[in-house]
């Protein structure tokens, strides 16, 4: 477990995904990984978009992944609210921050960078800005 400073730190950190080629969006009951790293090399983060298990066009989660088993961030889209652990109910979309303790239960409102949760090419676009990474390659949308 992240103490809630090492957790900060990684989540405020640049971050780059190299750039081989462009970046295809998933389908319906697709999901993606794609490696990023620290600008200065040090650490390692994998990003996940998953839309797999659903027949709705605009469910989707995108998670940004330390040492592959803690997650720092993961925006809900066209899901289920959340109850956080105090009790309260967060309407989806919502966005979890990783919290000490907790890990990734806590779910709180969108930020505004999160403009048109419809397009989901546009949102991991806002979901990549929002956790720091500053290069990566185009992402297209499927052509299937």
């Amino acid at each position: 477990m992240l103490t809630q400073q090492r957790a900060d730190t990684l989540m405020n950190m640049q971050k780059v995904i190299p750039a081989s080629a462009p970046i295809t969006f998933p389908l319906l009951n697709e999901e993606i990984c794609l490696e990023a790293q620290s600008r200065d090399g040090r650490e390692t983060f994998n990003y996940y978009v998953n839309r797999k298990g659903t027949i709705k066009l605009t469910k989707c989660t995108y998670i940004e992944r330390y040492a592959v088993i803690e997650n720092l961030v993961r925006l809900d889209l066209d899901g289920a609210p959340h109850t956080n652990p105090d009790g309260q109910t967060i309407p989806c979309p919502h966005i979890h921050i990783y919290r000490e303790g907790f890990g990734d239960k806590w779910a709180f409102p969108l930020p505004p960078i999160f403009t048109n949760t419809n397009d989901l090419v546009r949102t991991f676009q806002d979901f990549l800005a929002y956790t720091n990474v500053v290069e990566y390659p185009l992402i297209q949308y499927s052509l299937h």
